[in-house]
């Protein structure tokens, strides 16, 4: 099983995305979860930009201990100077300096000619390699620069010292065969290759930087540089969570020391701290990724997973698949539904249930155990035990943000205060220290997805709040909706509660 390196790059051509920027504590617990996840290399980022930059990249350095720490630079040694600075504390250190290695990029963006941009990628390589020992060379816009000029430079900047010699297709230019007869190419052309590892960047503008990237990988490169999600400058990244599946998948002869169970919640430490939502269709991290709705698929998924998914929610750290209830669900969908809730029924009895189903299904987008109740012709006879009596939060600048909530829970008053980071979190910090309180739970459960919706329009628009929790590998949903966007949070998560519970 040969060995592919996992460089992650989230954290500086990740946070290039407008509007992503994170502070130095949030790239620290970005950094954290990807050293946990398994990452080879972390490229903190681009020292000289900004003396946030320059500060998180020593940050880091010093809280991350296995991972090779990467700081990015331009062919200039002001950059690696820089770069140099910022990486004082990391225990392993490497420096990512590079330049255009494209006519356009050579004509257009520095104006100068093929012989000087050698030069000066030579001398950047040679200049790194004075104060590390582990130097990556970009040649930028590889993917439409000409091969006998890359070849020419990539064995150079070799000679020089580079250890890895990254591959960018920059523009997402590439058709997967493209790519990977570009590397072939160069596996086969340049002299002394043997003497580093060969990475592929590729970029997602066309929406093939997957398999670009596998391309590359079957065609001898042994390092993919990706992000989580595959968010990134334009259009994205390669994704680290498709790449190290596709390889699982397909039992290839070459994997990574990814731990795959990590891959769904480090998805979502990224996706909320960056404020970049993951598209619901999204490959292996997607809301819908493991959701079922059609009733010729929900059939086959209650009898064999294997049937519609090729790779168990398990696998990537996602507690089950789910079996959504629509107007497109078919009866082994409500019955199965209907179990879950305790109805056992004869096959005459489903036939009407479902028919009754279908007429609800098309007045409303999405069905609850409660319209299942309705439907059963019954009412929930059990009291909820967790009941909400006030909801009071203090919130506003500069005040930091405290809740006060009265709940009975089995009949007993319980009023608790807390502060959180914003009114939702200290009221849900509110609830939960009534739970512990009355003793209903030994342990909380984990808030996996946290949704609002307007309902209309306006400033006094009414809010629905929907909740995921997870408790001893079960999901859980909650809902609530009031023009009060926290009473509607304090609703959703209370019911996902009392249905836990």
């Amino acid at each position: 099983m040969q060995k592919i390196h996992i460089f992650d790059t989230t954290l500086r051509d990740g946070e290039q995305v407008p509007g992503c920027q994170l502070n130095t504590v949030e790239k620290i617990e970005i950094a954290k979860a990807l050293e946990s996840l398994g990452v080879d290399v972390i490229e903190a980022g681009f020292p000289i930009s900004s003396p946030g930059d320059f500060q998180s990249v020593i940050e880091i350095s010093k809280a991350v201990k296995n991972p090779i720490i990467c700081a990015l630079t331009r062919a200039v040694k002001g950059d690696i100077d820089s770069a140099v600075a910022s990486l004082e504390y990391a225990k392993r250190k490497r420096i990512h300096t590079g330049i255009g290695a494209s006519d356009i990029h050579i004509k257009y963006k520095f104006k100068s000619t093929r012989e000087d941009i050698l030069k000066r990628a030579v001398e950047a390589v040679k200049y790194a390699k004075k104060f590390v020992e582990d130097v990556e060379f970009y040649a930028e816009d590889a993917g439409r620069a000409d091969l006998e000029y890359l070849t020419q430079m990539i064995e150079a900047v070799i000679a020089a010292g580079a250890t890895v010699v990254n591959i960018p297709d920059t523009t997402g230019y590439n058709l997967p065969h493209m790519y990977g007869e570009k590397i072939k190419y160069l596996k086969e052309h340049v002299s002394n290759i043997d003497k580093a590892i060969i990475s592929a960047h590729c970029h997602n503008d066309l929406g093939l930087a997957t398999a670009n990237a596998m391309a590359g990988v079957a065609n001898g490169a042994r390092q993919i540089e990706v992000t989580m999600n595959g968010i990134g400058e334009r259009a994205g990244n390669t994704s680290l969570e498709e790449v190290v599946m596709i390889m699982r998948t397909h039992k290839f002869p070459y994997d990574t020391n990814i731990n795959a169970k990590k891959i769904y919640p480090t998805s979502r430490l990224v996706a909320n701290l960056m404020n970049m939502p993951i598209q619901a269709n999204k490959a292996i991290v997607g809301k819908n990724a493991f959701a079922h709705s059609s009733g010729i698929h929900q059939d086959g998924v209650l009898k064999l997973r294997e049937n519609y998914e090729i790779i168990d929610p398990h696998d990537v750290g996602i507690a089950s698949s789910e079996i959504v209830l629509s107007a497109r669900s078919g009866r082994a969908a409500l019955n199965h539904h209907l179990e879950r809730l305790g109805y056992t029924l004869k096959p005459i009895q489903i036939k009407k249930s479902y028919e009754k189903f279908l007429e609800l299904a098309d007045s409303k987008k999405q069905i609850l155990d409660e319209d299942l109740h309705m439907l059963m012709g019954k009412t929930l006879t059990t009291p909820k035990r967790l009941e909400t009596k006030l909801v009071e939060v203090v919130c506003g600048y500069p005040l930091k943000p405290m809740a006060t909530m009265k709940m009975l829970i089995d009949g007993a008053e319980h009023t608790t205060s807390a502060n959180g980071n914003g009114p939702v979190d200290a009221a849900y910090k509110a609830v939960n220290l009534a739970v512990a309180e009355a003793k209903v739970l030994k342990t909380l459960p984990v808030l996996r997805e946290f949704l609002i919706q307007a309902m209309t329009k306006g400033s006094d628009d009414v809010s629905r709040v929907n909740v995921q929790l997870e408790y001893k590998n079960k999901v859980y949903f909650g809902f609530g909706s009031d023009t009060d966007i926290v009473v509607a949070a304090v609703q959703a998560y209370v019911d996902g509660l009392n249905k836990l519970i």
